[in-house]
């Protein structure tokens, strides 16, 4: 196996373990994150637009996004590729907004890994009707 086979298999596990641990509400994701991680959300939601570091995109975006639910966003990897220093992960998600309707996206996130280990870069596609109906009619908690 080539070092740059191993480099990215260990970035695919990286990731694959973080969906583990969303799932099963013990982690996630968001920590790979480096603190100057930039975050592209790409389309027309109320949220699209990058994003200078992880604590601007997690208290502009994630925590307002949890706030509208009832229960948790539940992630069902689908596949996970990995080219270089970039995986992507293709997921779909679901939970029960706090006015009782389902939520349901499927994601693509593109996570550029930099030297240390962490994710310096997120290009994030999704539904974003499915989002923006979620965000214009249902409040925060």
């Amino acid at each position: 196996m080539s070092r740059d086979h191993e480099a990215e298999q260990a970035n695919k596990d990286r990731v694959g373990a973080a969906f583990d641990a969303w799932a099963t509400g013990t982690g996630g994701p968001f920590d790979l994150l480096a603190d100057d991680a930039t975050w592209t959300i790409v389309g027309n939601s109320p949220v699209s637009r990058t994003y200078g570091s992880k604590a601007e995109f997690i208290g502009t975006v994630i925590e307002p996004f949890n706030a509208r639910m009832s229960e948790p966003l539940v992630p069902s990897v689908r596949h996970l590729f990995a080219d270089g220093d970039w995986t992507i992960v293709l997921f779909d998600a679901q939970a029960t907004r706090r006015d009782g309707a389902p939520y349901r996206n499927t994601y693509t996130w593109y996570l550029r890994f930099g030297p240390d280990g962490a994710v310096v870069e997120v290009i994030a596609f999704f539904d974003t009707i499915e989002f923006t109906d979620l965000w214009q009619r249902v409040d925060p908690a």
